[in-house]
């Protein structure tokens, strides 16, 4: 059992190393004779003992313990390596090897619990006999006389009730176990599998919770109070009753003293020292729960929930926690400026991705993360309207039978679909003539785009859809180009970022990379792009949304740099939007209600969510250099199909 160090823990292991030979010295204070008749004793023992198993064929097989890996907690990181959250089932634990545990815990644990510990088989003759004598006298358990090991195989392998039978089992499988594998193996595995309290399993987080520390910088203080709680955690947990947890440790101490294991000033010393008390860390919440839960539900779809609470992952995400911060402060501000006016109980989600990688860099599922878990970024499938229009033009070019500046005639126009008709309108209810795709999109026209979707075949546009990764169901009705389906801001934000990278894409994701405890890889996430667009199609999508923002409903988004994007508004005014990228960053913004009401009369995509994306933007691209978009011209123009 070992661990490799993890983003949060760098600890120089020289300083750690177990002082083995200080124990074997131990041994040889009580003198040959002394020696020699415990190790005669205990191999007497031993060998009835393993006569005694032909009654315990039933007893599980140590030899399990080889590989044997207990329940460890999954750490979350960000980018930089911040941690954000720990995330485990009952076991909240953190494995480290024994040369990163201190020398004092270990030699205080040794002296609390089995101080015979390298002088036994795994039974202590002498602790069994006074445990024997003082059940006898009680007329039933009252003594347990466990060694370390003997713990180990409990905790491990047998239940908890207190029965003659079960402790004999503990001690059939100690001395089977101490066959097999060595002394400083099992004193690792008992360290780390030791309940401590406060549902802290393993020395790692019981250090961090009760000292704020590293288990390898405990102090002698530290380590003979937490040798302390292991008879009774929370009754002794300095938490709960500080004065309790001091006299548990002077006995820690009193003892180390007796075994000459410290000096006299170190035992004052200790008990001088001024013990800084960290903080109950289990079931935290996540500093950043929209990112965490989100990366929590990837791992439970591909390795499973097991895994994820009990599997020791160290995940690192794509996330950086400052930048994310900033997006959640920002959706925070605009949510109480919407209110002002006019957009009441409105809710908001953001979600920022890098094109070139398609890793997630901001995840925001709505205006306070500690209201409820509900995602809207991730979760919320909402009607994207008029955002929805690249699709079908996007579909119209990479048939070369359309340009940016083919001629569409926005007119009246009614089509029948199933058992009536449909006559579409335009958002101001008027008609504007004949005028270039380029002029279409970037003032939202909803004829001209219908018109170009049944040009090119509704089921065409369903393809391109589901290509870009927009898996809802879609029907191919007269009115599919004015985004009447559900999406989630997630979706739209990587459909967007497709074209940003002129038809290359990766799956969307928040994690960067998984390893177990051990720092074995078991996700990679190193992006592996494949061209699923065509790149002329889509860097003249590009062109006709720059136009958006320069001259049409996109206006409120213009930056000092190249903008292509999208407004997008819902009937009744539902759903509003905008999704918007310059080269390096793509960001889609929605604005609505959760009980899908109207926002308010006159509510737009362009008036309303066009300054939200800007003021994001201009924090996000504060350090960022400036980027053209490519030209169609540098792309091969698709031959006409």
């Amino acid at each position: 059992m070992s661990s490799s160090n993890t983003l949060l823990d760098k600890q120089p292991q020289t300083q750690t190393s177990p002082n083995i030979g200080f124990f074997k010295e131990v041994g040889q204070v009580a003198g040959v004779t002394l020696l020699s008749i415990t190790m005669l004793a205990s191999s007497v023992l031993a060998g009835g003992l393993v006569g005694l198993a032909v009654s315990f064929r039933n007893l599980p097989d140590v030899r399990q313990l080889r590989s044997f890996s207990p329940a460890e907690t999954t750490y979350i990181y960000d980018i930089q390596g911040k941690l954000l959250t720990a995330i485990h089932g009952e076991a909240n634990r953190k494995i480290v090897p024994l040369n990163q545990i201190s020398p004092n815990l270990k030699r205080a644990v040794l002296a609390s619990e089995d101080s015979h510990f390298y002088r036994h088989h795994g039974v202590n003759i002498g602790a069994v006999g006074r445990a024997a004598i003082v059940n006898l006298t009680a007329g039933g358990v009252r003594e347990g006389g466990s060694t370390i090991t003997m713990q180990l195989v409990k905790n491990i392998f047998l239940t908890k009730k207190r029965a003659f039978t079960r402790k004999i089992a503990e001690a059939v499988l100690a001395v089977r176990l101490e066959q097999i594998i060595s002394k400083e193996q099992i004193l690792e595995m008992y360290l780390n599998q030791v309940y401590w309290g406060h549902n802290n399993y393993g020395v790692q987080t019981a250090a961090r919770t009760y000292f704020n520390k590293s288990a390898a910088y405990l102090t002698l203080a530290e380590s003979a109070m937490m040798a302390g709680l292991i008879q009774a955690p929370e009754q002794f947990s300095p938490f709960v009753n500080m004065k309790l947890a001091k006299q548990k440790q002077k006995e820690v101490l009193g003892r180390m003293l007796d075994l000459k294991w410290i000096s006299q000033q170190e035992y004052n010393q200790a008990l001088q020292q001024q013990i800084k008390l960290g903080k109950i860390r289990s079931f935290q919440g996540s500093a950043l729960p929209y990112v965490t839960n989100s990366v929590a539900q990837e791992i439970v779809k591909n390795f499973g929930r097991e895994a994820l609470i009990k599997g020791g992952m160290r995940v690192q995400t794509t996330i950086d926690a400052k930048f994310q911060l900033m997006a959640e402060a920002t959706i925070k501000k605009w949510h109480k400026t919407l209110l002002g006016r006019g957009l009441y109980k409105n809710q908001m989600a953001l979600v920022a991705i890098d094109p070139r990688t398609h890793f997630i860099k901001a995840l925001v599922g709505g205006v306070d993360s500690k209201a409820g878990e509900f995602n809207r970024a991730t979760q919320a499938l909402r009607q994207p309207g008029s955002a929805f229009k690249p699709f079908v033009y996007y579909t119209a070019f990479a048939t070369g039978k359309f340009t940016p500046n083919s001629t569409v005639i926005d007119s009246p126009v009614s089509y029948r679909d199933g058992d009536g008709w449909y006559y579409p309108r335009n958002y101001d209810g008027g008609f504007m003539g004949a005028m270039p795709i380029r002029t279409a999109l970037a003032l939202s026209r909803n004829v001209p785009a219908i018109k170009i979707g049944k040009a090119v075949g509704m089921n065409r546009v369903i393809d391109t859809c589901h290509t870009l990764g927009i898996n809802s169901p879609m029907v191919a009705v007269s009115s599919l180009p004015l985004g009447a389906i559900g999406v989630t801001p997630l979706e739209m934000a990587s459909a967007y970022a497709t074209f940003a990278n002129y038809g290359w894409r990766s799956p969307a994701t928040a994690i960067m990379r998984i390893t177990d405890s051990s720092g074995n890889i078991l996700l990679d996430n190193t992006p592996k792009p494949q061209l699923v667009l065509d790149p002329w199609a889509s860097a003249a999508m590009l062109d006709v949304m720059q136009s958006a923002v320069t001259e049409g409903t996109g206006k409120g988004a213009a930056l000092d740099r190249p903008v292509a994007g999208k407004t997008g508004t819902t009937s009744a005014e539902k759903d509003i939007w905008f999704i918007g990228t310059v080269p390096q960053l793509t960001t889609a913004i929605w604005v609505g209600r959760d009980d899908n009401k109207q926002l308010a009369s006159g509510a737009t995509g362009g008036g309303m969510v066009t300054p939200v994306w800007r003021d994001f933007m201009q924090q996000a691209l504060q350090d960022v250099p400036v980027m053209k978009f490519k030209s169609p011209a540098e792309f091969p123009r698709p031959k006409s199909k």
